[in-house]
Protein backbone atom coordinates (compact mmCIF):
# COMPACT_ATOMS: atom_id res chain seq x y z
CA UNK A 1 0.00 0.00 0.00
CA UNK A 2 1.15 3.56 -0.68
CA UNK A 3 0.47 5.73 2.35
CA UNK A 4 1.63 8.83 0.48
CA UNK A 5 -0.93 8.29 -2.29
CA UNK A 6 -3.67 7.70 0.27
CA UNK A 7 -2.89 10.93 2.10
CA UNK A 8 -2.51 12.84 -1.15
CA UNK A 9 -5.89 11.60 -2.37
CA UNK A 10 -7.61 12.43 0.92
CA UNK A 11 -6.18 15.98 1.02
CA UNK A 12 -7.09 16.55 -2.64
CA UNK A 13 -10.70 15.50 -1.98
CA UNK A 14 -10.98 17.91 0.96
CA UNK A 15 -9.27 20.78 -0.86
CA UNK A 16 -11.38 20.41 -3.99
CA UNK A 17 -14.67 19.41 -2.44
CA UNK A 18 -15.27 16.26 -4.49
CA UNK A 19 -13.74 13.01 -5.68
CA UNK A 20 -14.16 14.03 -9.31
CA UNK A 21 -12.28 17.31 -8.94
CA UNK A 22 -9.58 15.62 -6.86
CA UNK A 23 -9.08 13.11 -9.67
CA UNK A 24 -8.72 15.94 -12.18
CA UNK A 25 -6.13 17.70 -10.04
CA UNK A 26 -4.10 14.53 -9.49
CA UNK A 27 -4.54 13.41 -13.11
CA UNK A 28 -6.07 10.07 -12.21
CA UNK A 29 -9.52 8.44 -12.14
CA UNK A 30 -12.34 8.97 -9.67
CA UNK A 31 -12.26 5.24 -8.96
CA UNK A 32 -8.58 5.44 -7.97
CA UNK A 33 -9.25 8.37 -5.62
CA UNK A 34 -12.20 6.53 -4.03
CA UNK A 35 -10.06 3.42 -3.60
CA UNK A 36 -7.19 5.31 -1.95
CA UNK A 37 -9.49 7.11 0.50
CA UNK A 38 -11.43 3.92 1.25
CA UNK A 39 -8.24 1.95 1.91
CA UNK A 40 -6.98 4.77 4.14
CA UNK A 41 -10.16 4.71 6.24
CA UNK A 42 -10.08 0.93 6.41
CA UNK A 43 -6.44 0.86 7.48
CA UNK A 44 -7.02 3.51 10.15
CA UNK A 45 -10.33 2.00 11.24
CA UNK A 46 -11.88 5.51 11.25
CA UNK A 47 -14.31 7.33 8.99
CA UNK A 48 -12.65 10.52 7.77
CA UNK A 49 -15.39 11.88 5.48
CA UNK A 50 -19.15 12.22 5.64
CA UNK A 51 -20.43 11.46 2.13
CA UNK A 52 -23.84 12.51 0.81
CA UNK A 53 -25.11 12.92 -2.75
CA UNK A 54 -24.76 16.71 -2.46
CA UNK A 55 -21.76 17.39 -0.29
CA UNK A 56 -18.66 16.10 1.45
CA UNK A 57 -17.59 17.08 4.93
CA UNK A 58 -14.92 15.92 7.34
CA UNK A 59 -15.56 14.07 10.58
CA UNK A 60 -13.82 15.39 13.70
CA UNK A 61 -11.16 12.70 13.23
CA UNK A 62 -10.91 13.68 9.56
CA UNK A 63 -10.19 17.30 10.46
CA UNK A 64 -7.39 16.25 12.77
CA UNK A 65 -5.91 13.84 10.23
CA UNK A 66 -6.23 16.42 7.43
CA UNK A 67 -4.13 18.91 9.41
CA UNK A 68 -1.44 16.26 9.98
CA UNK A 69 -1.49 15.17 6.34
CA UNK A 70 -1.11 18.71 5.00
CA UNK A 71 1.86 19.27 7.32
CA UNK A 72 3.50 16.07 6.09
CA UNK A 73 2.84 16.75 2.40
CA UNK A 74 4.03 20.35 2.68
CA UNK A 75 7.12 19.11 4.47
CA UNK A 76 7.86 16.76 1.60
CA UNK A 77 7.45 19.58 -0.93
CA UNK A 78 9.74 21.77 1.14
CA UNK A 79 12.36 19.04 1.30
CA UNK A 80 12.19 18.64 -2.48
CA UNK A 81 12.51 22.41 -2.89
CA UNK A 82 15.61 22.44 -0.71
CA UNK A 83 17.19 19.72 -2.84
CA UNK A 84 16.21 21.59 -5.99
CA UNK A 85 17.72 24.76 -4.53
CA UNK A 86 21.03 22.97 -4.14
CA UNK A 87 20.86 22.02 -7.81
CA UNK A 88 19.55 25.45 -8.76
CA UNK A 89 16.80 23.93 -10.90
CA UNK A 90 13.38 25.37 -9.99
CA UNK A 91 10.55 23.84 -11.96
CA UNK A 92 6.78 23.77 -12.21
CA UNK A 93 3.89 26.06 -13.17
CA UNK A 94 3.19 29.53 -11.73
CA UNK A 95 -0.03 31.55 -11.88
CA UNK A 96 0.45 35.31 -11.47
CA UNK A 97 -2.10 38.12 -11.24
CA UNK A 98 -1.16 41.74 -12.01
CA UNK A 99 -2.87 45.09 -12.68
CA UNK A 100 -3.55 45.71 -16.38
CA UNK A 101 -1.50 48.82 -17.16
CA UNK A 102 1.42 48.06 -14.85
CA UNK A 103 1.36 44.47 -16.07
CA UNK A 104 1.68 45.55 -19.68
CA UNK A 105 4.12 48.43 -19.31
CA UNK A 106 6.44 47.14 -16.57
CA UNK A 107 5.98 43.39 -16.15
CA UNK A 108 5.34 42.03 -19.65
CA UNK A 109 8.97 42.58 -20.75
CA UNK A 110 10.21 40.62 -17.72
CA UNK A 111 8.40 37.31 -18.17
CA UNK A 112 10.47 36.24 -21.16
CA UNK A 113 13.67 37.00 -19.24
CA UNK A 114 12.49 34.95 -16.29
CA UNK A 115 11.46 31.95 -18.41
CA UNK A 116 14.73 32.07 -20.32
CA UNK A 117 16.64 32.06 -17.05
CA UNK A 118 14.58 29.18 -15.62
CA UNK A 119 13.57 26.93 -18.54
CA UNK A 120 11.84 24.32 -16.35
CA UNK A 121 9.24 26.84 -15.15
CA UNK A 122 6.02 27.65 -17.05
CA UNK A 123 3.71 30.57 -16.30
CA UNK A 124 0.16 31.84 -16.65
CA UNK A 125 -0.20 35.62 -16.27
CA UNK A 126 -3.66 37.12 -15.72
CA UNK A 127 -4.14 40.89 -15.97
CA UNK A 128 -6.99 42.48 -14.02
CA UNK A 129 -7.41 45.56 -11.85
CA UNK A 130 -9.76 43.55 -9.65
CA UNK A 131 -8.25 42.34 -6.38
CA UNK A 132 -8.18 38.58 -6.79
CA UNK A 133 -8.42 36.08 -3.96
CA UNK A 134 -5.07 34.29 -4.08
CA UNK A 135 -6.39 31.11 -2.49
CA UNK A 136 -9.87 30.94 -4.02
CA UNK A 137 -8.69 31.93 -7.51
CA UNK A 138 -5.62 29.69 -7.37
CA UNK A 139 -2.85 32.27 -7.86
CA UNK A 140 0.67 31.76 -6.57
CA UNK A 141 1.50 35.47 -6.64
CA UNK A 142 -0.25 38.81 -7.12
CA UNK A 143 1.30 42.17 -7.90
CA UNK A 144 -0.65 44.81 -6.00
CA UNK A 145 -0.40 48.58 -5.88
CA UNK A 146 -1.72 49.91 -2.58
CA UNK A 147 -0.90 51.85 0.56
CA UNK A 148 -0.33 48.63 2.44
CA UNK A 149 -0.93 44.96 1.62
CA UNK A 150 -3.67 43.01 3.36
CA UNK A 151 -2.34 41.74 6.72
CA UNK A 152 -3.45 38.15 6.05
CA UNK A 153 -0.90 37.81 3.23
CA UNK A 154 2.87 38.04 2.97
CA UNK A 155 4.19 40.90 0.85
CA UNK A 156 7.55 42.00 -0.48
CA UNK A 157 7.81 45.62 -1.55
CA UNK A 158 9.22 45.96 -5.06
CA UNK A 159 8.91 49.69 -5.70
CA UNK A 160 6.79 52.76 -5.01
CA UNK A 161 4.67 55.16 -7.04
CA UNK A 162 3.10 58.54 -6.30
CA UNK A 163 -0.40 59.57 -7.24
CA UNK A 164 -0.49 62.66 -9.49
CA UNK A 165 -3.38 65.09 -9.84
CA UNK A 166 -3.60 66.39 -13.41
CA UNK A 167 -5.79 67.56 -16.29
CA UNK A 168 -5.39 68.67 -19.89
CA UNK A 169 -4.42 72.31 -20.64
CA UNK A 170 -7.62 72.68 -22.68
CA UNK A 171 -9.80 71.61 -19.74
CA UNK A 172 -7.94 73.99 -17.41
CA UNK A 173 -8.37 76.85 -19.87
CA UNK A 174 -12.11 76.19 -19.98
CA UNK A 175 -12.73 75.53 -16.27
CA UNK A 176 -9.88 77.30 -14.50
CA UNK A 177 -6.90 76.10 -12.44
CA UNK A 178 -7.60 74.73 -8.95
CA UNK A 179 -5.33 76.37 -6.36
CA UNK A 180 -6.36 74.37 -3.30
CA UNK A 181 -7.86 70.90 -2.76
CA UNK A 182 -11.36 72.18 -1.94
CA UNK A 183 -11.54 73.74 -5.41
CA UNK A 184 -11.95 70.21 -6.78
CA UNK A 185 -15.57 70.14 -5.57
CA UNK A 186 -16.41 72.61 -8.36
CA UNK A 187 -14.60 70.64 -11.08
CA UNK A 188 -15.41 67.66 -13.27
CA UNK A 189 -13.58 64.67 -11.81
CA UNK A 190 -12.78 61.30 -13.38
CA UNK A 191 -12.47 58.66 -10.67
CA UNK A 192 -10.90 55.21 -10.54
CA UNK A 193 -13.46 52.67 -9.34
CA UNK A 194 -11.01 50.52 -7.35
CA UNK A 195 -9.39 53.44 -5.50
CA UNK A 196 -9.40 52.32 -1.86
CA UNK A 197 -10.64 55.65 -0.50
CA UNK A 198 -13.37 55.78 -3.17
CA UNK A 199 -14.14 59.41 -4.04
CA UNK A 200 -12.30 60.94 -1.09
CA UNK A 201 -8.91 62.31 -2.18
CA UNK A 202 -6.23 63.19 0.35
CA UNK A 203 -3.65 65.97 0.01
CA UNK A 204 -0.87 67.06 2.38
CA UNK A 205 0.50 70.61 2.05
CA UNK A 206 4.24 71.17 2.32
CA UNK A 207 3.54 72.80 5.71
CA UNK A 208 2.23 69.43 6.93
CA UNK A 209 -1.49 70.22 6.89
CA UNK A 210 -3.62 67.40 5.44
CA UNK A 211 -6.96 67.88 3.67
CA UNK A 212 -9.44 65.26 2.49
CA UNK A 213 -11.78 66.30 -0.31
CA UNK A 214 -15.03 64.53 -1.16
CA UNK A 215 -15.12 64.72 -4.95
CA UNK A 216 -18.19 64.33 -7.16
CA UNK A 217 -17.01 62.31 -10.17
CA UNK A 218 -18.57 62.80 -13.56
CA UNK A 219 -17.14 59.46 -14.64
CA UNK A 220 -16.13 56.30 -12.78
CA UNK A 221 -13.92 53.75 -14.57
CA UNK A 222 -12.33 50.50 -13.41
CA UNK A 223 -9.33 51.14 -15.69
CA UNK A 224 -6.63 53.73 -15.17
CA UNK A 225 -6.09 53.88 -18.93
CA UNK A 226 -9.73 54.85 -19.39
CA UNK A 227 -9.36 57.64 -16.83
CA UNK A 228 -6.29 58.98 -18.64
CA UNK A 229 -8.02 58.76 -22.03
CA UNK A 230 -10.97 60.78 -20.72
CA UNK A 231 -8.62 63.41 -19.29
CA UNK A 232 -6.85 63.68 -22.65
CA UNK A 233 -10.27 64.42 -24.18
CA UNK A 234 -10.60 67.36 -21.73
CA UNK A 235 -13.35 65.73 -19.65
CA UNK A 236 -11.95 66.44 -16.21
CA UNK A 237 -9.30 66.05 -13.51
CA UNK A 238 -7.75 62.68 -12.65
CA UNK A 239 -5.66 61.25 -9.82
CA UNK A 240 -3.51 58.43 -11.18
CA UNK A 241 -0.11 56.81 -10.48
CA UNK A 242 2.95 58.50 -11.97
CA UNK A 243 4.00 55.45 -14.01
CA UNK A 244 0.75 55.80 -15.96
CA UNK A 245 1.20 59.53 -16.59
CA UNK A 246 4.93 59.92 -17.16
CA UNK A 247 4.80 60.30 -20.96
CA UNK A 248 1.75 62.57 -21.03
CA UNK A 249 3.27 64.87 -18.39
CA UNK A 250 6.53 64.97 -20.35
CA UNK A 251 4.73 65.91 -23.57
CA UNK A 252 2.54 68.47 -21.81
CA UNK A 253 -0.74 66.88 -22.90
CA UNK A 254 -1.54 66.63 -19.19
CA UNK A 255 -0.50 69.17 -16.56
CA UNK A 256 0.21 68.38 -12.90
CA UNK A 257 -1.92 70.34 -10.40
CA UNK A 258 -1.60 71.48 -6.77
CA UNK A 259 2.14 70.95 -6.75
CA UNK A 260 2.44 72.50 -3.28
CA UNK A 261 0.56 69.45 -2.03
CA UNK A 262 1.77 65.87 -1.75
CA UNK A 263 -0.63 63.14 -2.77
CA UNK A 264 -0.68 59.54 -1.62
CA UNK A 265 2.39 57.33 -2.08
CA UNK A 266 1.60 53.73 -2.94
CA UNK A 267 3.73 50.63 -2.67
CA UNK A 268 4.09 48.07 -5.44
CA UNK A 269 4.08 44.66 -3.76
CA UNK A 270 4.58 41.02 -4.63
CA UNK A 271 1.91 39.33 -2.50
CA UNK A 272 1.63 35.62 -1.70
CA UNK A 273 -0.34 33.53 0.73
CA UNK A 274 2.27 32.08 3.08
CA UNK A 275 5.95 32.28 3.89
CA UNK A 276 5.84 28.70 5.14
CA UNK A 277 6.63 26.02 2.57
CA UNK A 278 7.34 28.62 -0.11
CA UNK A 279 7.86 26.66 -3.35
CA UNK A 280 11.25 27.12 -4.94
CA UNK A 281 9.73 28.30 -8.24
CA UNK A 282 7.88 31.09 -6.41
CA UNK A 283 10.90 32.03 -4.33
CA UNK A 284 12.95 32.46 -7.49
CA UNK A 285 10.23 34.58 -9.13
CA UNK A 286 9.95 36.92 -6.14
CA UNK A 287 13.73 37.31 -5.97
CA UNK A 288 13.85 37.95 -9.72
CA UNK A 289 11.25 40.72 -9.48
CA UNK A 290 12.90 42.25 -6.41
CA UNK A 291 16.26 42.34 -8.19
CA UNK A 292 14.68 44.06 -11.21
CA UNK A 293 12.92 46.70 -9.10
CA UNK A 294 15.93 47.25 -6.88
CA UNK A 295 15.57 51.00 -7.40
CA UNK A 296 12.80 52.06 -4.95
CA UNK A 297 11.15 54.33 -7.55
CA UNK A 298 9.46 52.81 -10.59
CA UNK A 299 11.31 53.79 -13.74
Amino acid sequence: MDKFQEMQAFVAVVDNGSFVKAAEVLNTSKAAISRHVGELEQRLGIRLLHRTTRKLSMTDEGQLFYARCTDLLHGLLEAESELSLRRGEPSGHLRVSAPVTFGISHLAPLWGQFLEKYPKISMEVSLSDRTVDLVEDGFDLAIRISRAPHPTFIARKLAKTNMVLCASPTYLKQRGMPTKPQDLTAHSVISYTYWSSKDEWEFTHKNGHTEVVRTKPRLHANSGDTCVAAALKHQGIILQPDFLLKEELRKGTLKALLEDYQTVELGIYAVYSSRRHLPLKLRFLIDFLADHFDNPTTQ
